[in-house]
């Protein structure tokens, strides 16, 4: 029985590293970094930054996914990949609260919004333009 959980043991941490390993290579690719990824984050622009900080929220499969003004750095291309990815979680049935000044992403994205101004509610419901 011991040799049995040991080997099956071995198995599993081996399917672990490998899923992590997967998960990294998903998060490198998504962001699209190229070789930039091997320098230190402190030399990162902001939008670079916002890329692999989005790339590591949506390839964790979220439940929950806390979107604020992350995309607007990033040049049209990848913000189009990142609303695809984020339609793709909402249909797996994640809850996606995205804060955002584009009304026409909001309206695209989101099946509900409330529209704040200086901290308060001003309206609530399906949004629309």
């Amino acid at each position: 029985m011991y040799s049995y959980t040991k080997s099956n043991y071995r198995i599993k941490k081996i399917n672990k590293r490998e899923d992590t390993d997967k998960k990294i290579n998903e998060i490198l690719d998504f962001a699209e970094l190229g070789e930039f990824i091997h320098q230190p984050l402190k030399t990162y622009s902001s939008g670079m930054k916002a890329r692999l900080g989005f790339s590591v929220a949506i390839n964790i499969e979220p439940d929950i996914l806390i979107v604020d003004e992350a995309l607007a750095v990033g040049d049209a291309a990848f913000q189009r990949k990142c609303f695809a990815k984020m339609e793709r979680i909402r249909e797996a049935g994640a809850t996606i609260l995205f804060v955002s000044h584009s009304e026409g992403s909001i309206v695209s994205l989101c099946s509900r919004a409330i529209w704040l101004s200086n901290g308060k509610k001003i309206i609530e419901g399906d949004p629309k333009l």
